[in-house]
């Protein structure tokens, strides 16, 4: 176990910016930074990181909280693990209490697969570099392909021997589960080793750990596939994998500019040059999980070919999709006979950089090249082709963009510009109607079809969910715990060294019966509990809170959903009225414990006048007598907040 202080430790020192910076290509807006959102498709970024107050918020599926949450969310990790991660990201020792053997096979079964995959990772590099067969057949191979042993080592490269269970003995007799191997495509059915005989690719998830394999054969049997991979499993969809990705995702960032190949040499190859934001789509045609995942990082693709017409045309089709997420995509087209990897070696980098550079065109633009030379001057291939470019053009989802290409394409294909605006906008239409048919089968509601000159019959709408009325009371409630979160730590009374936590919870401590949301006094509780504790009650501890619940509404507390423009300030237009929301939290401490106070006070003053109206009309002059002098204290402390709160109090 992580001792909590050290976990402390590591969330106070973890930057979210730069831990999120690592999976999400950012842009600065106003004191906060942006991105698409890595937890649900979107084109346009509804994902904010606050970098002032240490959390991320996503305005689309409503994810938010620390760094150790995002690792949590995006990368399945467990708290401890997070924990971990950031650790030995900032260079922080921890010191774990040893596992017991229960503890072990409890962390073996909370983390198997990944824990087996690693294995037998280890297991392929051990039969790469230690034994006879490895040696000659699979390292052999690699270094005719000029890999390098540390680009082996980096990459996870190894060999599969050809015994039918070689695998699958040496992980059983380590102790691993047999139906964890067959889970993973290890172990087929009848106990024995998939990959066989075939050098071996770790196919790594965006943080670097091992998902899946990948195996080449190495003798020549026309009658078995080159390549085999390991089947989808709950830690690897195919779909939402790139090849080599955690190793090109911070170049890829720094050059603004993803280069997509096909193969894993290639991936290696272009790596091992100095070339690293590359990634590989594995064989197949690039899918949504991809796209987006590369678009996380940059808006720019540049897709290599080798020199078939044929299969480039093919691997053209399925590019649509990459305009529809309005991605600037580029085509490189190699030489005939060449795939990146073989070219690069011919040529050198230098040589290789240049042609990427100098040939690289863009994909509307290649795609008319490349079907002009097949249509010639026959008119019906030809107005086909005017189809094909339309339809592509009409995904972008820009319609400057859209314009830009349609004058250009008017040009190329001389094709009158105005046609193409017609064909295109009849495109868009139809695209538009389809995603709108779409979702409202998803949403299970019904599209009324009218014929042309029939007007539509009236039809109630069904109203949108109502969200539940917040009540003015639980308002503020919920103003104290934000500040309980915001602004815990911050001094109230320098002279006494009094934080806004202890003035806040002390005036609230014999009132917490009072709260009507558990939720907000539960903040009230934590923070009371870090003060007995002689913490402070800062947002990083309630951000990081192990407790989801409490993460999660932290982070909602602490969104504002508007910011001071650092536009004003470069202006020097300030505050005349009051100094700065975050230079503010005094008056608002004090402002917001006296609402509070001020609402318990006409409540007491609304049940006594009902205790004063039962006296009375029970002829009880004694007590009559004392809960009118309970009243009179009551109303003048009622009047004192109200002054205070600038508060119009209603008699009665």
């Amino acid at each position: 176990m992580i001792p909590h202080k050290t976990v402390e430790q590591v969330l106070e020192t973890a930057r979210i910016e730069e831990v999120v910076g690592e999976f999400v290509q950012l842009k600065r807006r106003g004191i906060n930074l942006i991105g698409l959102c890595p937890f649900h498709s979107e084109k346009t970024p509804s994902f904010t990181v606050a970098p002032s107050k240490n959390f991320f918020k996503c305005f689309g599926c409503g994810k938010g909280g620390s760094a150790a949450t995002f690792l949590m969310e995006h990368e399945s990790f467990t708290f401890p693990e997070a924990i971990r991660w950031l650790a030995n990201k900032y260079n922080i020792e921890i010191e774990e209490v040893q596992l017991t053997p229960e503890m072990l096979a409890a962390k073996q079964e909370e983390e198997s697969l990944f824990i087996l995959n690693d294995y037998a990772r280890t297991f392929y590099e051990d039969q790469l570099f230690n034994t006879d067969v490895g040696k000659s057949v699979g390292l052999n191979y690699f270094k005719e392909r000029g890999f390098r042993e540390e680009i082996i080592k980096k990459f996870g490269l190894g060999f599969a021997p050809s015994e039918p269970d070689a695998l699958t003995k040496a992980a059983t007799a380590k102790g691993f589960r047999k139906d964890y191997l067959l889970k993973l495509g290890l172990t087929n059915r009848h106990g024995k080793d998939f990959f066989r005989n075939r050098v071996m690719f770790t196919i790594h998830n965006l943080s670097g750990k091992p998902v899946a394999f990948a195996g080449r054969i190495m003798k020549k049997d026309a009658k078995a596939p080159k390549y085999i991979n390991s089947p989808e499993t709950d830690i690897y969809t195919k779909s939402k994998i790139l090849y080599g990705a955690c190793f090109a995702k911070k170049s890829i960032q720094k050059q603004d500019e993803c280069i997509l190949v096909e193969g894993y040499t290639d991936v290696i190859s272009l790596h091992q040059a100095g070339i690293e934001n590359v990634v590989a789509s594995s064989g197949t045609s690039l899918t949504e999980g991809q796209i987006g995942l590369i678009r996380r990082f940059t808006p720019n693709i540049k897709i290599l070919y080798d020199g078939d017409p044929a299969g480039v045309k093919a691997a053209l089709r399925g590019l649509d999709m990459v305009l529809e997420n309005n991605m600037n995509v580029k085509i490189v087209l190699l030489p005939p006979g060449e795939d990146p990897d073989s070219y690069l070696q011919n040529v050198g980098v230098e040589e290789f950089e240049r042609y990427l550079r100098e040939e690289a065109r863009d994909f509307i633009l290649f795609k008319i090249q490349l079907l002009l030379e097949e249509v010639q001057d026959d008119p019906v291939k030809r107005a086909g082709l005017i189809r094909d470019i339309v339809g592509s053009i009409a995904r972008i989802p820009d319609p400057i963009k859209r314009s830009a290409y349609i004058r250009e394409c008017s040009k190329v294909m001389d094709v009158e510009e105005s046609i193409l605006h017609a064909e295109t906008n009849k495109v868009v239409r139809s695209i538009l109607e389809q995603r709108r048919r779409q979702k409202a089968r998803k949403e299970g509601t019904q599209l009324n079809i009218v014929p042309e000159g029939e007007t539509p019959a009236e039809t109630t709408p069904t109203p949108p969910p109502q969200q539940a009325r917040v009540t003015p009371h639980e308002f503020k409630e919920k103003d104290l715990a934000r500040l309980l979160v915001a602004y815990g730590d911050k001094i109230y009374d320098e002279k006494e060294n009094i934080s806004i936590a202890e003035f806040v919870v002390a005036q609230l401590e014999g009132l917490l019966s009072e709260f009507k949301s558990k939720k907000y006094r539960k903040i009230v509780e934590l923070s009371l509990q870090r003060l007995e504790e002689g913490k402070s009650v800062s947002p990083n501890f309630f951000i990081g809170h192990a407790d989801k619940a409490i993460s999660s509404m932290a982070v909602d507390l602490l969104h504002q959903p508007w910011d001071y423009s650092p536009g004003w300030e470069e202006r020097g237009l300030f505050l005349n009225t009051q100094k700065m929301p975050d230079e503010n939290v005094v008056n608002d401490a004090e402002s917001a414990l006296h609402r509070f106070l001020l609402n318990r006070m006409i409540k007491l003053c609304k049940q006594n006048q009902e205790r004063i109206d039962k006296a009375s009309e029970e002829g009880n002059e004694q007590e009559l007598m004392t809960l009118l002098k309970v009243q009179a204290k009551l109303i003048h402390r009622r009047n004192s907040l109200a002054d205070k709160t600038r508060t119009v109090v209603l008699k009665g």
